[in-house]
């Protein structure tokens, strides 16, 4: 027999059973469209994180110790958005008789604003202007000094400790990074006369761009020069925290159809004692159990088939529809340090949410119809027809 005819006989008892099918079909279609929703949401919270940690200051990847005859537009190469250049000195900030060796960061204001968000952290005063003889800092360094906005210290650079500038506090901020709120001071580098020999860079990249293909591309162009880190290599915490994001959500995948597949098979079982008698009938006529076996399945995927593409248009829908205005989580990430900029998640559609909830619906629905095939391949025409 023709597969055309396999085709029509499952779909023609598919349809007689038109409630079983309605019910197992509405299974499939919400596990298969909320877990196309839920995948996207998880990969809107690895978008959320990523840019949160790259945008407050550091950049899709960072250069150390760059020397000062390359010049930022060399970094700029296919992919990247924008390169900030800033300069590092080491030394001590006072103030009556407190003192903090600190690593000031030598910043263009305009450039800081444009691309991170340290300046939208500040809990006190306000981030320095260019050519202004001002600095802020972090508000565990300020509590250590003592020291307020709008009061000035005492810096004294390794480099040349003769010089002692004085500068004002323009303010503090309060990033929720230890490392930064401890350690970290912005200053303008046009307001000291001090120019470092060498400079870092936060390397800033356009959307999709992969860190590792950049990276590589600093590679050719400066042989021997290893200086550049993407942010995973910098944040293998944040890493780890991004792969377990996904195993979890694949974990719940699979115990989410596993437990649909149960219905189904279950649902199944019903539904061929129901029919029990046109099995008997079709072996009796010389159907055998590979063809009676290869039926049932084929139904199983016809149902599956119809109700993930309509599960997938959902999830999509869902998708785009929370797409455009995003999930406000705020309330619950504001302590979070990888949400320190902003709470809001955009989930997004990929290939891991777009095809891993139907595939394992189909997978799982397949495991699903062995009970039902083997219940009706063990038994004889005779069999059946005597409990008829």
């Amino acid at each position: 027999m023709n597969p055309w005819f396999w085709f029509r006989t499952a779909s023609l008892f598919l349809i007689r059973s038109r409630r079983s099918t309605l019910i197992l079909s509405l299974m499939v279609l919400f596990a298969v469209g909320m877990l196309v929703f839920l995948s996207s949401l998880a990969v809107g919270v690895t978008d959320a994180m990523i840019q949160n940690t790259v945008s407050l200051y550091a950049g899709h990847i960072s250069g150390f110790e760059i020397p000062a005859a390359i010049a930022p537009e060399r970094l700029v190469v296919p992919g990247v958005a924008q390169v900030i250049r800033r300069g590092r000195l080491t030394g001590m900030l006072e103030r009556q008789g407190r003192s903090e060796r600190i690593e000031m960061t030598l910043v263009d204001p305009d450039a800081e604003k444009q691309r991170t968000a340290v300046w939208k952290k500040m809990v006190e005063g306000r981030f320095p202007e260019k050519g202004e003889q001002a600095i802020c800092l972090g508000y565990l360094l300020a509590q250590r000094l003592g020291i307020r906005a709008g009061e000035t210290l005492t810096f004294r650079p390794e480099s040349d400790p003769d010089q002692r500038p004085r500068l004002q506090v323009a303010g503090i901020f309060k990033t929720g990074l230890d490392l930064l709120d401890r350690e970290q001071v912005f200053c303008p580098a046009d307001a000291l006369a001090l120019t470092p020999p060498t400079w870092s860079a936060a390397i800033f990249l356009e959307k999709g761009v992969a860190p590792a293909t950049v990276i590589a591309a600093y590679a050719r162009i400066f042989s021997g020069m290893d200086r550049f880190r993407s942010w995973d290599q910098l944040m293998p915490d944040l890493r780890q925290l991004i792969d377990l994001n996904y195993l979890s959500m694949s974990l719940v995948m699979v115990l989410v159809f596993a437990v649909v597949a149960l219905g189904i098979s279950c649902a199944f079982v019903i539904f061929i004692l129901k029919n029990i008698r046109e099995y008997g009938i079709m072996k009796a006529m010389g159907v055998t159990a590979t063809e009676t076996a290869a039926l049932i399945g084929l139904e199983v995927v016809l149902l599956n088939m119809a109700a993930a593409t309509l599960g997938l248009g959902l999830g999509i829908s869902l998708v785009f529809y929370v797409g455009w205005t995003g999930i406000d989580l705020t309330a619950f990430t504001s302590h979070n340090r990888y949400f320190s900029v902003s709470g809001i998640i955009y989930p997004r559609l990929t290939g891991y949410s777009l095809w891993l909830p139907p595939a394992l619906a189909f997978i799982f629905s397949l495991l699903g119809a062995v009970w039902p095939v083997v219940l009706v391949a063990r038994k004889k025409a005779a069999e059946i027809l005597r409990i008829i």
